[in-house]
């Protein structure tokens, strides 16, 4: 979101009430983006010219939310690639959209606490405030990309119009590999 109201409004400090208002604006943006017919398909691309291929798969649907997921589709010699991939939890009634994770393998899961810290380590100041701030600090990093992707989205010619159904889901390889650890036993 580019706030021309706030003078250099990249530097203002993540508050709750900043991070709603981030929220929302991702939902108004994603509003552009989700075609009406949105009930009836669970995939749907874009094309646009000067513009990889935009792939969005509806993955939950709930009376008050949505689970989606949104990424670009890169081809190349027989190879899919999708980045980034942004898995996005819709709040219908609260008109609010949050980003839960650009990592596939993250897509379902939310964080409870610090990543690389047991949860018996935090430090004493992070159990005095809630969400923990590294939490927060990482919450509000991924929304303002997200946000910053829609605007981009949108200013690249992607939309209502643009998003055609399909019929596969969204398929390929991490452009950015994600190591994979395998435990044998």
């Amino acid at each position: 979101m580019v706030s021309f109201k706030e003078k250099y409004g990249l530097f203002l400090r993540p508050k709750l009430k900043r991070l709603q208002d981030l929220q929302t604006e991702i939902y108004r943006q994603l509003q552009l983006l989700i075609p009406d017919h949105v009930a009836h398909y669970d995939c749907f691309q874009s094309r646009v010219p000067g513009s990889p291929l935009l792939r969005m798969d509806v993955l939950e649907r709930h009376p008050y939310t949505h689970f989606l997921r949104l990424t670009y589709q890169f081809e190349k010699d027989d190879i899919r690639e999708i980045a980034p991939d942004a898995h996005i939890r819709i709040y219908n009634d609260a008109r609010m959209a949050e980003v839960t994770s650009f990592n596939p393998e993250q897509g379902f899961k939310r964080p409870a606490h610090v990543p690389d810290q047991p949860l018996g380590q935090l430090p004493a100041s992070a159990s005095r405030c809630y969400p923990p701030h590294q939490l927060f600090q990482r919450c509000w990093r991924q929304n303002r990309a997200l946000d910053k992707w829609l605007g981009y989205l949108l200013h690249q010619g992607h939309g209502i119009l643009s998003m055609q159904p399909t019929s596969d889901r969204i398929s390929g390889n991490q452009a950015i590999p994600i190591k994979v650890t395998t435990t044998t036993g």
